[in-house]
């Protein structure tokens, strides 16, 4: 018994590698260290055959490393890079089968250290659910980290039983108006907002249904959100039908935003010209590291920050070739996509750069609005730094956030919400904004007495208080750690 006592009790965490899965999910395991000297984790780090921007955060995970929080990275298989054309959904579920082997390879090591280590469970990110079957073998619970919103997961399991409970065909939505009474919304979801993989009848749609069975066998939910923010679609989660869920969120890394030393930032020359502008002045455009737009759509963005006179910094990304599936890239000379004479005429009042530092910017306080693709991550970034949002999703989720955003919590304002540009898809139709439509955006946006840009800063409060001792996220980080501790086999 006293030697049991002893047993260093160990988490495996398996994000997948993109760099908006694993950022949150190391920094959630870097709470969980923090708030219970017992446990020690080790994530385990894929990698795509393909630039996703994980190799550079990989290596600074290394110097983070310690006896309780250690990260090991498992070989690559490039074999299966041809199936990213021919089919996503085939090479998703590819790539995590040919990782099965090695994961598994790392339990089996950890389980014969039995007399010193006790493994507790498995947390898998929401695209790994395959593991599930690895954590079964050893006889280990599994808890999964959702990435997005509690509302999309809800979302996922709605589309999940309207296939499996009343035999719907979830893909005869695609190109239709009907809308979908989803319990975890209070408002109707329009089905054009429904993620193209969704609708894909050669495969896509199957995997996310699969996606959902398999979330139903977890131990529990890890969700980055706070119970203060999607009220509704969190209770509607604890209804006794699902897992258990832990709205442990905001969960975020925010290196070089507020709270950063000053030699963090004082190179850097978009902090330095955000620094000369006035309070809330500027309004920043940013899509990811996936976000990039042809020179036609270009030249609208640029017409309409012309044409609002606000303020400006904008990332401007060149986009992979088209044989590719990486990040976007940085131009030479953005010149030769924007309008003729434009960086002369908005001088000074605006700053085009390539990649730009989003935390350090949305925590400045010449940044007075965000032009945002609507990833969850950003999404909780905004709201941390009390930023209101103009939405302009792209593809995946970001659809179904963006209405969540607008009508649904009204915590952010339209440029466009059905604008679809797939980053796995080829042959998707892309739907021009025009410049009329981001000037108005833009311009509600910046409105400084909206209702919006009020209620945004009172959700900045309630993210902060939801963190601390006493707040929501904190009590869950506690049931969290209380169930893992109960339910790890002995």
């Amino acid at each position: 018994m006293e030697a049991q006592k002893m047993r260093e009790t160990e988490l495996l965490f398996i994000p997948f590698p993109a760099v908006a899965h694993l950022i949150p999910v190391v920094e959630s395991a870097k709470l969980l260290i923090k708030r219970d000297h017992r446990l020690s984790i080790t994530v385990l780090i894929m990698k795509l055959p393909m630039d996703t921007g994980v190799a550079n955060y990989t290596q600074s995970l290394q110097r983070d490393a310690t006896d309780r929080m250690k990260f090991v990275e498992l070989p690559q298989d490039d074999s299966i890079f041809k199936l990213v054309c021919e089919s996503p959904a085939a090479f998703l579920s590819a790539f995590i089968t040919s990782q099965i082997a090695h994961v598994r390879d790392v339990v089996a090591d950890i389980v014969t250290r039995s007399d010193s280590t006790r493994l507790a469970g498995i947390v898998i990110d929401m695209l790994n659910t395959a593991m599930i079957d690895v954590a079964n073998e050893f006889g280990v619970p599994t808890y999964v980290f959702y990435i997005s919103s509690a509302a999309f997961l809800g979302l996922t399991f709605y589309l999940q039983s309207l296939s499996d409970d009343h035999g719907q065909d979830i893909t005869e939505y695609k190109d239709t108006e009907a809308n979908l009474s989803v319990p975890c919304f209070l408002n109707p979801v329009p089905a054009k907002f429904l993620p193209s993989v969704v609708l894909d009848k050669e495969g896509g749609a199957s995997t996310i249904l699969s996606i959902a069975r398999r979330l139903r066998e977890t131990k529990g939910i890890i969700l980055n959100t706070l119970l203060e923010l999607e009220t509704h679609a969190v209770m509607t989660l604890t209804d006794g039908k699902n897992p258990p869920v832990y709205s442990v969120g905001p969960v975020l890394n925010i290196t070089g935003g507020e709270g950063a030393t000053d030699n963090q930032n004082s190179d850097n020359p978009v902090i330095t010209w955000l620094d000369d502008q006035p309070p809330s002045s500027v309004v920043f455009l940013c899509f990811g590291s996936l976000g990039s737009f042809d020179a036609d759509q270009v030249k609208e963005i640029a017409r309409a920050l012309e044409r609002s006179g606000h303020r400006f910094l904008w990332s401007l990304r060149r986009p992979p070739p088209p044989e590719k599936r990486a990040l976007a890239g940085e131009y030479e000379n953005p010149e030769e996509v924007l309008p003729e004479g434009f960086l002369e005429r908005t001088e000074g009042i605006g700053k085009v750069v390539g990649w730009a530092p989003q935390a350090a910017v949305l925590s400045h306080s010449a940044v007075g609005g965000f032009v945002s693709h609507c990833g969850w991550n950003s999404i909780l970034e905004s709201l941390w730094y009390g930023v209101p949002m103009a939405t302009w999703p792209m593809f995946g989720d970001q659809q179904v956030l963006a209405f969540e955003m607008v009508k649904e919590l009204e915590l952010a304002v339209e440029i466009k919400m059905d604008f679809r540009k797939d980053f796995l898809t080829t042959n998707s139709a892309v739907i021009a904004v025009t410049a009329e439509e981001i000037e108005c955006g833009i311009r509600c946006l910046m409105d400084g007495g909206s209702e919006i840009r009020k209620k945004v800063k009172e959700m900045k409060e309630k993210t902060r208080k939801a963190l601390v001792e006493g707040g929501s996220s904190y009590a869950a980080v506690g049931r969290l750690i209380e169930d893992i501790m109960n339910n790890s086999p002995e």
